[in-house]
């Protein structure tokens, strides 16, 4: 059945249906159940373009690894990550979803998660408040969930602080970006992560293609489909030249735009001087570019002195995962918001200039956007179910702490991928082999 109620003064759907395979009832808290039908569409385009995702499922319904386990994930609710939850389920897991982001979640793709196969309960809509945002995470971890899947940190945070009464539930867990993998390294350094993370995102085969291949492609999506404008003979100033910042380099000068690089590490900076980019303070960069993209991971990047010298029509956006790399709440706070095009929000300085924000400075791939292509994604998902799975087979062994992923995993996605574009390698001879591993000549 499916029961409208009022939420922070908004109309929302509540689907309650029972799932026969898993006997279970489950609520799933969505914008529209009627947005289903469009969701499933853009479910079964992303499906048919993510042949690694094919062949876990084709495994998973054979094994099951997942059977009788609690899933709990926090993923930016879109078509690819309900491509992911639905191979997981397919294992035998019991699925809750929710969004990592407010602005990333995709209603329809929501609904049709909702109430589609597999069971899933589906805690997510587009646009959600900071306390709808948390409330909806909190759904998600009601369940008490064994294994957490985590993008960004905000499950693995909340479980800490506010939640600590699921701990002991808790297997382990997948951490799919940069950010999330900073804040557990923290945790981990300061002994306060209480059970085993996988770095996700820190196997070869997810961030030198998803974080560089992927926000490469997506950011510029998210900014061309809501500026139009021209990208060619533009400064374009990218703040931080990590893998993500790299990648967006890379297209940026694919579209002709003139490329800035601010930087904090001399490396990183000496890098991009080398391949070819101009690199300085964003002090400098201020007053030349004509649109700042932020990709670095931390707080402050932009703020009040930046914003004085920016020149009139600048605009900013911010590739990293939380909306703190420029400083948007300043400027609501301290200047007239003008109405421009959807998800532009203009900024009336005091100097007189108007400068533009894009999807108010949240994920602009998302935000603006759907996201990484997804064959990037049927990459980085294949490492989410797979060390999903690994965490679960080994959960007795494993200890609180972050952990790779394991190089078999990665190495297993690398050739299934080449195999799935139709190439092959070469292969090391026996003679090879111990020549490589000798130190005799």
């Amino acid at each position: 059945m499916k029961v409208s109620v009022k939420n922070a003064g908004k109309e929302l759907q509540i689907a309650d249906h029972t799932n026969t395979e898993k006997s279970k009832k489950h609520k799933s808290s969505v914008r529209d159940v009627k947005l289903a039908p469009a969701g499933e569409k853009k479910i079964n385009w992303a499906w048919r373009n993510m042949p690694l995702l094919h062949a876990i499922r084709a495994d998973f319904e054979k094994t099951k690894p997942f059977k009788g386990i609690k899933v709990t994930l926090s993923v930016h609710m879109e078509a690819k990550t309900a491509c992911l939850c639905r191979v997981l389920a397919a294992g035998g897991a019991e699925m809750y979803a929710t969004g990592c982001n407010p602005l990333s979640t995709q209603d329809d793709v929501a609904a049709a998660l909702s109430v589609g196969e597999g069971g899933i309960s589906v805690y997510a809509w587009h646009a959600a408040t900071s306390d709808e945002y948390e409330s909806h995470l909190k759904m998600a971890l009601e369940c008490g969930p064994n294994v957490i899947i985590d993008d960004g940190g905000d499950l693995i945070n909340l479980m800490h602080t506010k939640l600590q009464h699921l701990i002991p539930g808790v297997y382990g867990g997948c951490e799919e970006t940069t950010t999330g993998i900073k804040r557990l390294y923290s945790m981990a350094k300061e002994g306060s992560l209480k059970f085993p993370m996988v770095a996700v995102n820190d196997a070869q085969c997810k961030y030198m293609f998803d974080n560089r291949y992927g926000t490469g492609q997506s950011v510029w999506d998210g900014i061309n489909r809501t500026t139009n404008l021209i990208v060619a003979g533009k400064n374009v100033v990218i703040a931080g030249y990590g893998w993500c910042g790299r990648g967006i380099a890379m297209r940026a000068l694919g579209f002709g735009a003139k490329v800035i690089i601010t930087e904090i590490d001399p490396v990183k900076a000496l890098e991009a001087m080398m391949d070819g980019f101009r690199v300085m303070t964003m002090d400098d960069a201020a007053p030349i570019g004509d649109l700042f993209i932020t990709a670095t991971g931390c707080k402050d990047v932009m703020i009040e002195r930046h914003f004085d010298k920016l020149k009139d029509g600048a605009i900013m956006c911010n590739a990293g995962h939380f909306n703190v790399e420029v400083d948007v709440a300043w400027l609501d706070k301290n200047h007239e918001k003008l109405n421009t095009k959807p998800n532009i929000a203009g900024y009336k300085l005091k100097n007189g200039k108007t400068v533009f924000v894009i999807a108010e400075g949240r994920l602009v791939n998302l935000a603006s956007g759907d996201g990484h292509p997804a064959e990037i994604m049927d990459m980085s998902f294949a490492i989410q179910a797979l060390s999903a799975e690994y965490l679960v087979k080994n959960r007795k062994t494993l200890k609180p702490g972050v952990i790779p992923v394991p190089s078999e995993i990665d190495l297993s996605v690398a050739h299934k991928k080449l195999a799935a574009c139709g190439l092959s390698i070469d292969k090391l001879t026996p003679e090879q082999e111990k020549y490589l591993s000798s130190w005799l000549l």
